[in-house]
């Protein structure tokens, strides 16, 4: 008995320390070519956790690890809301394919504290009707302080209202009175950067009475900075003008030196912040300036050396490795590694066997609405010029081996290459020793005939830079044409406009956004 007894409890253990959460549910109406994308709304620059399609009844189901308790935002036909998750749940979620995620039903053991979440985000909605926030700015300070007092104390009541009705878990009581403060804070802010614009006076103080408070609301800041990008933004909102007036003078004379270069050196003069905040808002910052697809390589490795030298926290260290290499990829010259690719009839496909000619890799799958209209026709260009000096590796990431024949056989029928299925789609193989996830579909790599990166990740066939790129490999000479003719409609791989590095998740709306 004591045997039984013993594995019950492991076994209970083992399911609370779980971070893993699946995901269940449908989409009425929805549209098979849309994809489901769970991203943790408290991290830095991060990545897609889950790209999950739905069937053509709306329904799916998926899983995937949730690095910690907390927020994050759910993603659906470019839509975004905030939903509360733990690991070991089961999120059993539905919703109509016009609505959703804006509006979605829950079920199971994610119920209550997404219900809480919900009342209070709905009251915030009606409760911004009712404050005139343009009206509040222009009021005297004394006047401004006692009417963002009344708006955290309204919404605070109502938050323990919805508390005692719903009881939610503690730590979503916690974020949701932080995200109060930090959307307080911001306000502050706004009414501080007004104030000094209209005095005149660059020296402008904020009373005792204003500087209190703002130090009240930030009580539990470091919580705060871990959790809240809207903080984070408070923060770096607060010191922009001193690192202008810093920057200016380190800058001079400089041509080559980054944004990010410069504030990882006036952070070390910051003494009031804790190592916490600044490893959060030198990723931040970071992200949102120097890690984008033109980072000019130069550049690529001084982000990389800040990272490893400069960020002290080991998550965010890793994610910002994780982020950079998405956005960068590899570095030219290293060597292209293998991956386990199979080909419709099931034989597995080795990238070497392309060794001693140089190829080009392109990442594709049926989801992506541009696959068909903008990229094969050119694709099919691409390959005939160069098809006499180089291979053309086109490896499908679709869900289903299925939907990889069904696919390949429709979109690429007549084009000369060998077409590879990465089992497992998006979390195969070799989608994650690439670095590819669904806002880089369709994605191209090119790889020297000693079977060596010789590329950057590119994302438009017509990018003059590719174009160089193949000439060089093949000894060929592509006739020039004008980039724009080649790029795909409403395409963006710019990391602060995408999934992977999410501007501070969608508040649901505050007082700041009334009228």
């Amino acid at each position: 008995m004591k045997k039984y007894l013993l594995l019950f409890i492991i076994a209970i253990f083992a399911m609370s320390c779980s971070k893993k959460v699946e995901v269940k549910g449908k989409v009425t109406g929805g549209s098979p070519l849309e994809r489901i994308e769970f991203i943790e709304a408290s991290g830095v620059a991060t990545l897609p956790l889950a790209n999950i399609g739905l069937k053509n009844d709306g329904t799916f189901s998926g899983t995937f690890e949730a690095p910690k308790n907390g927020m994050y935002v759910i993603s659906y036909g470019g839509k975004q809301n905030l939903i509360y998750l733990k690991g070991g749940q089961t999120l059993n979620i539905s919703g109509n394919g016009a609505t959703f995620p804006m509006e979605y039903v829950i079920t199971g053991d994610a119920k209550k504290n997404n219900d809480f979440f919900t009342a209070t985000q709905k009251y915030l909605t009606n409760y911004a009707q009712t404050v005139n926030m343009n009206e509040l700015m222009m009021k005297d300070e004394n006047t401004f302080i006692k009417g963002v007092q009344k708006v955290g104390a309204d919404i605070n009541k109502n938050i323990d209202e919805n508390v005692k009705k719903f009881n939610p878990d503690k730590e979503i009581i916690n974020w949701k009175k932080n995200d109060v403060s930090s959307t307080l804070l911001s306000i502050m802010t706004q009414y501080q950067l007004r104030q000094q614009q209209m005095s005149g006076n660059p020296s402008y103080k904020s009373s005792k009475v204003f500087t209190d408070y703002e130090n009240k609301l930030q009580e539990n800041k470091e919580q705060m900075v871990k959790e809240n990008p809207v903080y984070r933004q408070y923060l770096l909102t607060k010191m922009s003008p001193d690192f202008q007036k810093y920057a200016e003078g380190k800058s001079k004379g400089k041509t080559d030196i980054t944004t990010s270069e410069l504030f990882t050196e006036y952070l070390k003069s910051k003494k009031d912040l804790s190592q916490t905040a600044k490893d959060y808002l030198l990723a931040f910052v970071m992200a949102q300036s120097d890690i984008h697809p033109t980072t000019p390589e130069k550049t690529v490795e001084k982000i990389k050396k800040i990272i490893d030298e400069d960020i002290k926290d080991a998550t965010i260290k890793s994610d910002l490795k994780k982020i950079q290499f998405a956005i960068n990829g590899f570095k030219v010259g290293e060597p292209a590694p293998e991956a386990s690719l199979v080909k419709q009839d099931d034989k597995a496909y080795k990238l070497s066997e392309n060794k001693g000619k140089p190829y080009m890799i392109a990442f594709y799958a049926s989801w992506n609405p541009y696959i068909g209209e903008a990229t094969v026709p050119v694709l099919k260009e691409v390959v005939n010029f160069y098809k006499s000096k180089m291979n053309f590796v086109f490896v499908n990431v679709d869900d289903t081996k299925e939907q990889f024949v069904k696919t390949s056989n429709s979109l690429l029928k007549g084009i000369t290459g060998a077409n590879v299925y990465g089992n497992g789609g998006l979390d195969s193989d070799i989608a994650k020793k690439y670095g590819v996830y669904g806002f880089k579909l369709p994605c191209f790599i090119v790889v020297d005939k000693d079977g060596k990166i010789a590329s950057k990740p590119f994302f438009n066939l017509g990018d003059p830079e590719l174009v160089t790129v193949l000439d060089k490999q093949t000894g060929l000479s592509a006739p020039k044409v004008d980039p724009r003719v080649q790029l795909q409609p409403g395409m963006s791989i710019d990391p602060s406009a995408t999934q992977t590095a999410p501007p501070p998740p969608p508040p649901a709306q505050t007082p700041a956004q009334t009228k």
